[in-house]
């Protein structure tokens, strides 16, 4: 009984609190301090939030799965100690950035407390590789003089150490954690408003209605309703869950094989973070490092996001075409004008977003909150959705603010954890000396510095959440890119999509597993099949980072150009790579056409040659077409 209480009292004030998160979010979004006339700094309300989400991370954990009676008071002591400690500083800052650089003792208390009960909560959010990293830079920082050679850092005593992580806005209470609060916040509760009034289910429906008719239409269902849904929700493990658990069962319903089934919702959910307008949490990071608006990532991702979309519909249709696989049943597809109407005040959000963002140019966070604002006050209308859908009642508000709540506190402590990384790299001076070493190991070529940079991305990206990788990414290797002649977007971009990349590649492809999962088939036999089908997102970040019109900067011919260049290699890769068009090819045909698109990548970079091979491509490809429509008759007739 004494221990059903307990469980009850924990879960109360993590809810608690988890739903003051977007509150604080929203309100500081909405200047309500200004119009109530109190003046806050923008690090008092990220400390507020660290107050916020440290306590909650903790008491949430200790009530979970592995609960039991001897971590709660462990749990409750750090949680409350974060609480406190973040809370001083928030009430007292002033104060603090005045007298930082003279370390005071109670700062350093505080300072010292918050460093290390925020890693411990990220190794609870975030796993374990992310915690270590975090680790050694803070071991850098304090020994990182005593390192010889290039790397060597300079000297910062414990104190003042402490002090600058916790205080200073060039780090933990940074830009990571600005952009959550202004930003991500807005977009995160756009998204479970979204999700708790059944839009995801109604994008998948109206996908369903789309494509099931089609060869391969549950594959093409799982591609549109990842993308549609992955961009809000901002993680692929997520996305995967969400609409892994209806897609991956029709796939195989259909006639898909397991590990096709499961590959293809992990390479569709993890492209959904690509897919504009809004490409997960790390794009607003991404803006921010950059000084530009939000609006300009958007316009730079949007071609290679669509080369990868394209990809896998070529991919998924060819592979259902050589298998025989059906088309989804007749009596399992919607009638389309019945869901589109159905849900069309889910598209009104979108295109108030999307008109807000682009026309009338408002921030991000504030367009966020317009289009959540509508789907709360839409749903009272006469005939608008579901009644259990609706958000109405005390508890579902609570509801929905804690599970947003939830998703921003493991933002916050990612971004509170990524801030200690930027703070030792700036105290010590490590992230120049990094940018040099990079650049003097690989003798400032920049084909051998790409290649190194997106293994490093993988790698460093494994195991971690997106956000997390990108902070770290963009900090620690895109300079290097900046400094070998790129532009800024590109560099950023690259980093971005070879971060992400780690969630479906082996061995901790986390995206790739959780779809295995679902499937109920072998993690690294879907991890393989996942890498085969995401080859472009391997390729076309090597492409846009030297060819700044696959960016949307250059000429309208050299954007043309370099687009049908693109989309006519991955076709011919795609047809080798599955091995048929209009029929089955033998092993010397597929090498064939998947040189020659390869050839037409290449041409991205050397528009001569490209439009040869490009015309001989398509030449080819008219040939075999027609040899395989002739051969299907031919069959067909006998």
């Amino acid at each position: 009984m004494a221990t059903q209480q307990t469980r009850q009292a924990l879960a109360s004030v993590a809810i608690t609190l988890f739903a003051l998160i977007p509150l604080l979010g929203i309100a500081w979004a909405l200047g309500i301090a200004d119009i109530l006339g109190i003046n806050l700094y923008n690090e008092q309300v990220l400390a507020s939030a660290i107050a916020l989400a440290l306590p909650a991370t903790f008491l949430s954990f200790s009530n979970g799965e592995k609960f039991s009676t001897w971590r709660v008071p462990l749990d409750v002591t750090l949680g409350l100690l974060g609480f406190l400690s973040a809370t001083y500083i928030a009430i007292n800052y002033p104060r603090v950035i005045s007298e930082l650089y003279t370390r005071p003792a109670d700062l350093l208390v505080c300072s010292t407390i918050i460093v290390v009960v925020c890693l411990e909560a990220t190794r609870r959010v975030a796993g374990l590789p992310l915690a270590l990293v975090v680790f050694f830079f803070l071991l850098f920082g304090l020994v990182g003089h005593l390192i010889p050679g290039d790397l060597q850092g300079r000297q910062t005593d414990f104190d003042l150490l402490m002090a600058y992580l916790a205080g200073d806005s060039n780090s933990m209470l940074g830009m990571p954690l600005s952009v959550t609060i202004n930003i991500i916040i807005a977009f995160i509760l756009f998204g479970v408003i979204l999700e708790k009034t059944g839009g995801g289910s109604y994008f998948t429906n109206l996908s369903l209605s789309l494509l099931g008719k089609y060869t391969g239409g549950g594959a093409k269902i799982a591609i549109t309703a990842s993308a549609l849904f992955g961009s809000i929700s901002g993680s692929a493990v997520a996305n995967v869950a969400s609409t892994g658990v209806v897609t991956i069962p029709m796939m195989r319903k259909t006639g898909y094989k397991p590990e096709q089934a499961a590959a293809i919702e992990g390479v569709a959910s993890t492209g959904g973070q690509l897919a504009p307008p809004v490409m997960g949490a790390a794009a607003f990071l991404m803006a921010e490092a950059l000084q530009i608006p939000y609006q300009e990532v958007v316009i730079a991702a949007l071609i290679p996001a669509s080369l990868y979309f394209i990809s896998l519909y070529l991919q998924t249709d060819l592979l259902a075409r050589r298998d025989g696989i059906r088309p989804v049943a007749k009596e399992d597809i919607p009638v389309f004008g019945n869901i589109f109407f159905s849900g069309l005040h889910y598209l009104t959000a979108f295109i108030i977003l999307i008109v807000s963002l682009f026309a009338f140019r408002f921030p991000p966070g504030e367009s966020a909150l317009f289009s959540s604002a509508f789907l709360l006050i839409v749903q009272f209308f006469p005939g608008i959705g579901r009644k259990e859908h609706r958000i109405s009642s005390f508890s579902g508000i609570v509801d929905l603010l804690s599970t947003a709540g939830k998703t921003c506190a493991t933002i916050i402590v990612i971004c509170a954890s990524a801030g200690i990384i930027i703070g030792v790299l700036n105290i010590s001076t490590l992230g120049f000396a990094l940018t040099l070493s990079l650049l003097e190991l690989t003798g400032q070529n920049l084909a051998t510095l790409l290649i190194m940079s997106a293994a490093l991305s993988i790698i460093l990206g494994m195991g971690m959440p997106t956000v997390g990788v990108y902070v770290l990414l963009g900090t620690l290797v895109a300079p290097a890119i900046v400094e070998a002649g790129t532009t800024l977007m590109g560099a950023h971009l690259f980093v971005l999509y070879f971060g992400m990349m780690s969630m479906i590649t082996p061995p901790v492809a986390i995206a790739a597993f959780s779809a295995a999962a679902i499937a109920g088939t072998r993690p690294m036999l879907t991890a393989g099949k996942t890498v085969l089908l995401a080859w472009t997102a391997y390729v076309i970040p090597f492409l846009f980072v030297v060819s700044p019109p696959l960016l949307l900067e250059g000429s309208a011919l050299e954007v043309t150009e370099a687009v049908t260049m693109s989309i006519l290699g991955i076709a011919l890769v795609s047809v080798g790579s599955v091995g048929y068009y209009f029929g089955k090819l033998s092993l010397l045909m597929r090498i064939i056409i998947s040189a020659m698109g390869a050839g037409c990548l290449l041409g991205v970079l050397y528009p001569m040659p490209g439009i040869i091979m490009g015309t001989t491509s398509i030449a080819l490809l008219v040939f075999l077409g027609m040899r395989g429509k002739r051969s299907n008759s031919a069959s067909q007739t006998t």
